[in-house]
């Protein structure tokens, strides 16, 4: 048997084998480094980009889209039941009720521009359909209003089939609906732009490229200190600190601006909301009372409506009277608490209005739903919109203060966090570099 013989390698060929690879090493582990740096900067940028313009956009057009979209409505439906009200009082309605009705028609026609020039390109198609319902729809109104104001001036009653029973039905079966259409989807825009300012999932995933950077990092140093017998890299040590400062600065910032937009949804924008819904409420109960008055037909349709809406505006436990006064502001709340009393009794006043009807009590049952008493219909609808309509305004300030300090919180992340990752790429080079110049 022939023996083999092994030649035996140089006892320094491990070390020049070490050394050999180390520099590439180096050279893959910069990469890494550096490719992750600007990956949390673009990343972690575009993340507080987002969650900014979104808070932007909540304070400056969703919000106010929104608030263009309830005033429409509740312009609609005062205008409606103004010249209602006062061609029923009198055949000459005072110049005051005139100029509200004027009022509330221009009001209603520049918030309809506004929420036309809000909508993008490729807009919701059923606001689309609802704005155009509206565009077409308020000139027939006030063309019907103006027919009723002539044929009045010529001796004819404002009963059922009178062009006012025209006009107001216009405003109930077109515009108004309409106009709730606009709202709702309105509505639902500002419930998407707020999760947008306050999701979580991208401002988790950032977090989690900067643990992995941080991991990398870590062990690089590990690495450099085996390797090189340097127990330390400023250049590395820049990146990390630069890291953990990015890090928590877009974490604290976002955590305060998440507080902030949560507290200005729940204290402010929610309950403006479901007041706003009451509101609507409250103008359909008006609106259906009033014309239950020209048509005398007898139909139980406005009073079954009426139950139905009442029960949804509360107060009561569910109801959006009682929502908003639990959720709302302190001031909100007290002025929300006066309308549930008010409503009760209100509902008192127009169930003796239907029960008026109900007896062909037609004179009464006017008297009832356009007199100035206090015990009457009208003044009553008066006192609950004003508190509901105030307790909104207070809702709408404490939700504008907090989302716009929450939207601010967000706006110098993005270029901190640019500028952080160009630094951590600059430190990583350096601390690398310097270790790569030894092995020429």
């Amino acid at each position: 048997m022939t023996a083999t013989l092994t030649r035996p390698r140089p006892a320094g060929h491990a070390a020049r084998r070490a050394a050999a690879t180390t520099p590439a090493t180096m050279r893959a582990l910069l990469a890494a480094l550096v490719l992750l740096s600007l990956a949390w900067g673009a990343f972690g940028g575009w993340v507080a980009s987002q969650h900014s313009a979104a808070a932007g956009s909540l304070v400056a057009v969703d919000e106010p889209l929104s608030l263009d979209a309830r005033q429409m409505y509740e312009s609609v439906a005062d205008a409606d039941v103004t010249i209602t009200a006062a061609f029923l009082t009198s055949s000459q309605p005072p110049l005051t009720t005139l100029q509200r009705y004027q009022a509330d028609l221009a009001t209603a026609s520049a918030d309809l521009a506004r929420l036309q020039a809000g909508q993008p390109g490729d807009g919701n198609q059923p606001v689309r359909t609802a704005l155009a319902a509206l565009v077409g729809g308020l000139p027939a109104y006030t063309g019907y209003v103006a027919d009723a104001e002539s044929q009045y001036a010529l001796g004819f009653p404002l009963t059922g089939g009178s062009f006012l029973q025209v006009a107001s039905e216009e405003a109930h079966l077109v515009l108004l609906p309409a106009a709730k259409a606009v709202f709702t989807q309105e509505n639902a825009a500002l419930t998407a732009a707020s999760g947008q300012a306050t999701g979580l999932p991208t401002v988790l995933a950032a977090l989690l490229l900067a643990v992995i950077t941080a991991v990398t990092l870590y062990w690089a140093q590990r690495w450099l200190t085996r390797r090189t017998n340097r127990v330390f890299s400023p250049g590395l040590a820049l990146a990390s600190v630069l890291l953990v400062i990015s890090v928590v600065w877009l974490a604290a910032a976002f955590l305060g601006a998440r507080s902030s937009l949560d507290r200005g949804i729940g204290q402010g924008s929610q309950p403006a909301q479901d007041l706003a819904q009451a509101s609507i409420g409250v103008q359909q109960i008006r609106g259906d009372a009033v014309l239950n008055v020209i048509s005398r037909s007898g139909s139980a349709s406005f009073q079954d409506d009426f139950v139905a809406t009442s029960k949804l505006v509360g107060p009561g436990t569910g109801t959006l009277l009682t929502g908003a006064a639990q959720a709302g502001s302190a001031q909100a709340a007290g002025l929300v608490t006066a309308a549930e009393r008010q409503a009760t009794a209100w509902y008192a006043a127009n169930a003796g209005v239907y029960s008026l009807g109900a007896k062909a009590d037609y004179a009464g049952e006017r008297a009832m739903v356009i007199g100035t008493g206090p015990s009457s219909s009208a003044a009553g609808y008066t006192a609950l919109e004003h508190d509901i309509t105030t307790a909104i305004d207070d809702d709408q300030a404490t939700f504008k203060t907090a989302a716009t300090a929450g939207a601010h919180a967000l706006d110098p992340m993005e270029p901190v966090v640019i500028a952080a990752s160009l630094l951590m790429a600059l430190g990583c080079a350096w601390g690398f570099s310097r270790r790569l110049a030894e092995y020429r």
